[in-house]
């Protein structure tokens, strides 16, 4: 006889109840799952929304008539976030140089040098090239940029507020050593009516400035890369003009630097690592935020050590190694911006340059980028060397200053890049050093391994007797 089961009672309300757990949980884990994603990316988040922010307050507030008073109070929190961030910045580069070395055996540390090296030397070379063929192709030079208004600010005088602020500014110094004897305090300084000559741009407000930049806690990210951004747009005169007269440039410069961050680099890490370079890249954002926020390769040191350690996992032997000294010699933007500056100059003033002349640009700018400081609107000052190797007027480098605070950031971007890409090529090439020095003592090499290998395959272990019926490290029978 057969059994029919049972249908299953079906109680009212039971399904309905089922299904909003169900929901419930979903609801629950995609909570849980955007949290984590949160947190993993919290300093990516805090920084763009002070990038952000910073943008968006300036721009408004540039439709009111502030005061230079108004404009410093607004600015003075991104000047304490700085100062604090060229606190940190030296014992970080001398304590990574120190470990890195100290954990690499003598020898090996030179070949990996050498690599390190090489490797900038093309990378800023084909940069400056690539500048070059931009700047020839798009022509970005016109006599009509040369009617950017230079206009001097009403000099302010000392008052109350600057000497309450400079004790805010003593609380922070900006260097270790000299805060034990030197201390900071606002001076008043005539403002004169100066000619544009390329060392002064401008006059006494647009001295080109050296700002050494670092970076800081994730919870103090946002506040000073806002004040950062938005004074620098307040303190910009004329902003549509600049942007009307020199926005041909900025979009070559900036072109070239896409191209070259967008797919020089990530056809170089494909063809090499033999891995997605996009993954690569993602995890860097953070790291390409705080450079474009502090305008400074070596200010994004701290945020870029982070993420090639957390989340790229490169060996720390080479991060250590190549990021320090990538932070003074390898600038891939700047050599972009150099050679592409220097053409642009020359077509303001109607030259052409032979080959030879282009040539000279090259090398000039990959020799002057390497030389160059990891700070601020640097470049500017390397631009003067570049000219006058071709012959060309010096004068017109004051145009660049009134676009330099955003090209300067763009470019510092590709400059910290650069250093990462460099890290994970070079550590792809040197797996056999690092894995070497990991059982050498500091003073053996590989070499002085493989001949204490020969020796013991022949005679067994050097230092100890061995047994009767040993022979060549096999049992004779």
């Amino acid at each position: 006889m057969d059994v029919i089961p049972e249908s299953p009672t079906k109680i009212p309300g039971t399904r309905l109840e089922m299904s909003s757990d169900s929901n419930l949980d979903i609801q629950i884990s995609e909570k849980n799952f955007f949290l984590q994603l949160l947190k993993d990316n919290l300093l990516l988040v805090v920084t763009l929304t002070g990038v952000v922010c910073g943008a968006v307050v300036g721009l408004i507030l540039r439709n009111f008539d502030l005061t230079e008073d108004s404009i410093l109070l607004i600015s003075y929190p991104g000047e304490i976030f700085m100062r604090i961030l060229k606190l940190i910045i030296l014992p970080l580069i001398v304590s990574s140089l120190i470990s890195c070395t100290a954990s690499l055996n003598a020898k090996l540390n030179g070949k990996i040098a050498v690599k390190t090296l090489t490797y900038f030397l093309l990378t800023s070379l084909f940069n400056a090239c690539l500048g070059i063929a931009l700047a020839v192709a798009l022509h970005p030079g016109s006599q009509d940029a040369k009617t950017v208004v230079s206009s001097v600010s009403e000099s302010r005088v000392v008052n109350v507020l600057d000497n309450f602020l400079d004790i805010g500014r003593n609380m922070f110094p900006d260097n270790i050593f000299q805060a034990f004897f030197q201390q900071t305090h606002t001076v008043h300084v005539p403002v004169k009516e100066t000619e544009r000559n390329g060392t002064l741009l401008n006059g006494t407000e647009s001295v080109v400035p050296v700002k050494m930049t670092r970076t800081l806690r994730p919870r103090l990210t946002p506040i000073g890369i806002c004040s950062v951004i938005c004074g620098k747009i307040l303190s910009v005169d004329d902003l549509g003009i600049v942007v009307a007269q020199l926005g041909w440039f900025v979009f070559t410069v900036v072109l070239g630097l896409v191209l070259y961050q967008v797919i020089a680099l990530q056809l170089l890490y494909f063809i090499i690592i033999r891995r997605n370079p996009f993954t690569f890249y993602w995890d860097l954002a953070p790291a390409m935020l705080t450079a474009f926020a502090t305008a400074s390769t070596a200010a994004a040191l701290p945020v870029t050590f982070q993420c090639m350690d957390e989340k790229l996992k490169i060996d720390q032997r080479i991060s250590r190694f190549v990021l320090p000294i990538g932070c003074s010699i390898n600038m891939d933007g700047t050599a972009l911006f150099l050679s592409s500056a220097t053409i642009f100059i020359s077509q303001l003033n109607s030259m052409t340059l032979s080959a030879s002349d282009l040539i000279t640009v090259g090398l000039v700018s990959t020799a002057a980028s390497m030389s160059s400081a990891s700070v601020p609107s640097a470049a500017l000052v390397l631009m003067l060397m570049i000219l006058t190797s071709i012959g060309c007027p010096v004068e017109d480098v004051s145009l660049l200053f009134a676009v330099d605070w955003l090209v300067d950031r763009c470019r510092t971007v590709n400059n910290m890049l650069g250093d990462c890409y460099a890290s994970a090529v070079v550590e792809h090439y040197s797996k056999d050093e690092l894995m070497a020095s990991e059982r050498l003592p500091l003073h053996q090499t590989a070499k002085d391994v493989r001949s204490e290998k020969k020796v013991f395959q022949n005679n067994g272990p050097v230092g100890l007797d061995m047994p009767k019926g040993v022979s060549n490290g096999t049992f004779c029978n």
